[in-house]
């Protein structure tokens, strides 16, 4: 006799390999769809992605701690991942090099703007210490922006959640933005997408050429470290 399908799906889940399967399986079908679509921005496959393992795991009553069990290691394998974009960065270091100057500007400006306009904008709206404590690192790349939060007095699981919704919606909108403010330059854009939308906007960046993506990179990077930095120390005066 055949077991129903939810005894099946009992003993699938108790596999560790369950997660990094279904996470696979998803993020193909969404990549699938977002070329299928002529690689429109609002068919972002990391948007996709989440949605669809976010409702296989409401559909089945699967806790988050029992799928992570299993995709931990594509987790595990971020590290790597930034570490292979300075491959890009490294091809593009004499206009670095050569950029210094507008780099740190925009850096600091960039930098600055996302996390006093997200405390502000929160503020605003009667959020919270807590949420705009948990607001402010959200431009940020998920494991700088999470440990943020914590020192800060935030939330980490919803600056998770508002961190990759800012790297989708930069994703998104971004080509827009620049298309109306006519900037064409791919290191400008690039850079731009890197500090507003961390690795999402990065991810973005590189699917439209070398040189966004290398730049994006870098700005990533830069972001972070500058927001592990500054942050801490003026989240007193900043969060009222």
């Amino acid at each position: 006799m055949t077991p129903p399908i939810g005894e099946i799906w009992v003993y699938l889940s108790a596999s560790p390999l369950l997660g990094l399967t279904v996470t696979l399986l998803a993020y193909q079908a969404a990549h699938w769809l977002y070329v299928r679509s002529g690689q429109r921005p609002l068919a972002n496959p990391v948007l996709i992605a989440v949605a669809m393992l976010a409702t296989l795991l409401w559909l089945t009553g699967t806790a988050y701690e029992t799928y992570f069990a299993g995709a931990q290691f594509v987790h595990f394998l971020l590290g790597p991942a930034t570490v292979a974009l300075a491959v890009p960065l490294y091809t593009q270091f004499k206009r670095v090099r050569s950029m210094l100057l507008p780099i740190s500007a925009g850096l600091l400006a960039g930098s600055l703007t996302a996390i006093i306009s997200a405390v502000l904008i929160a503020r605003l709206f009667g959020a919270d210490l807590a949420t705009q404590a948990s607001l402010a690192p959200k431009s940020v790349t998920t494991p700088i922006a999470m440990g943020i939060a914590e020192q800060i007095g935030g939330l980490p699981s919803l600056t998770a959640v508002l961190v990759i919704f800012t790297g989708v919606l930069g994703a998104i909108v971004g080509g827009r933005i620049f298309r109306l403010a006519g900037v064409s330059d791919p290191a400008i854009c690039g850079f731009s997408l890197g500090v507003a939308s961390h690795g999402i906007g990065t991810a973005r960046a590189f699917q439209q050429d070398e040189q966004r993506g290398a730049f994006a990179a870098l700005a990533m990077g830069l972001n972070g470290l500058l927001t592990a930095l500054l942050l801490p120390v003026f989240a007193g005066w900043l969060i009222q």
